[in-house]
């Protein structure tokens, strides 16, 4: 009476009950058993499959160099198929993509060789990740024309505030005026550069570069009298905070050219921003009159508290020093000193 290896038996008797896509193959690569699942998924026969080379299945639709391969050496003990992904066209025309696993089976004799082949059809999670990735293509193409389309509404807005600020008869009005059409260039600027950056990443540099540029080419009138220009490090930062520089930014230079060269006194006014980690400072530097008398304190009004407001939301605290000659106004962040403004934030008090 024959010996049955009960191995073999086993492995043959696993793939018939699995609901899991298998083959079972033999040393020849022929295919002794099929999973119902496999034939299910693959529309094969289940009554053809038996018998037949993996290579012969649904036509010679699995002949591919490839997978030939990968599971000779599989067979031969020099490698396994781990997941190696490939696309199968069936007889009905369809592409199927799928995910093969093969593992050879050893029973001790090389002329019984068995081996396990997974196949599973990732056709359509394939499908949805493709639908993914063109869906977020879609909604960036929108954001990207949307920044564009705030941009030119923003520059819009600001140029009739200067052609308002150019017909009224107040000073004080103009100067209202002509402050609030900066402040929407400043946001302009932002959203010009958002429309050209990487997931709402801004880069600083240039970003900045280009607002002094836009508030310099409004307010100074001689470039050999007064001067703006910047020394920020090459970094990048989220959206968000960007707007938040950029609105301290316009505040703080705005500042300086009003009130730190009157009577024609010739300067220069530079903005910084240094970074080293998660610790920034940000600098708005002038060489001009200075503080005089009553410090800080005595130029306090919207653009201070603008200034104030932004500071703390961005965790950083302002300090304010005269330089003989000029003034020099400072937001320094660190991970301490945003811990200590969110403590002393009312708001966060309540939260907690």
């Amino acid at each position: 009476m024959p010996q049955i290896n009960l191995g073999r038996t086993l492995g043959l008797a696993v793939v018939l009950a699995s609901d899991a896509p298998l083959l079972l193959l033999d040393e020849r690569l022929m295919i002794v058993a099929a999973s119902d699942s496999f034939c299910a998924a693959f529309g094969i026969d289940p009554a053809t499959v038996t018998g037949q080379s993996i290579y012969d299945l649904d036509h010679h639709h699995w002949d591919l160099p490839r997978l030939r391969s990968l599971i000779d050496a599989t067979l031969a003990g020099a490698a396994e198929v781990e997941a190696y992904e490939m696309e199968v066209e069936t007889s009905t025309g369809a592409s199927r993509c799928v995910v093969i696993k093969a593992q050879r089976l050893d029973y001790g004799d090389r002329d019984q060789t068995r081996m396990l082949v997974t196949v599973i059809d990732v056709t359509a999670e394939r499908q949805n990740a493709k639908r993914h990735k063109e869906l977020i293509h879609s909604n960036a193409e929108l954001l990207h024309e949307m920044q564009h389309r705030v941009a030119n509404s923003l520059q819009i807005i600001a140029s009739i505030l200067m052609q308002s600020a150019r017909k009224v008869q107040s000073k004080e009005a103009r100067g209202h005026l002509t402050d609030a059409h900066q402040r929407v260039m400043s946001i302009a600027t932002l959203q010009r550069h958002l429309a050209h950056s990487d997931a709402g990443a801004v880069e600083l540099e240039p970003y900045l570069a280009q607002l002094c540029a836009s508030i310099g080419a409004s307010m100074i009138y001689d470039r050999e009298q007064l001067t703006l220009t910047t020394a920020v490090d090459p970094v990048s930062v989220g959206g968000d905070i960007s707007v938040s520089i950029g609105l301290v930014v316009t505040e703080l230079v705005i500042n300086a050219l009003k009130h730190a060269f009157p009577d024609g006194r010739h300067g220069h006014v530079i903005v910084g921003y240094a970074a080293q980690g998660d610790d920034w400072t940000l600098t708005v530097s002038d060489d001009g009159v200075g503080m005089g008398e009553g410090g800080a304190d005595s130029q306090a009004g919207l653009g201070t508290r603008i200034v104030q407001a932004l500071a703390k939301q961005l965790g950083a605290e302002i300090t304010v020093k005269d330089t003989a000659p000029g003034t020099r106004v400072s937001l320094v962040h660190t991970k301490a000193i945003a811990r200590e403004v969110a403590a002393n934030d009312p708001a966060e008090e309540a939260a907690v």
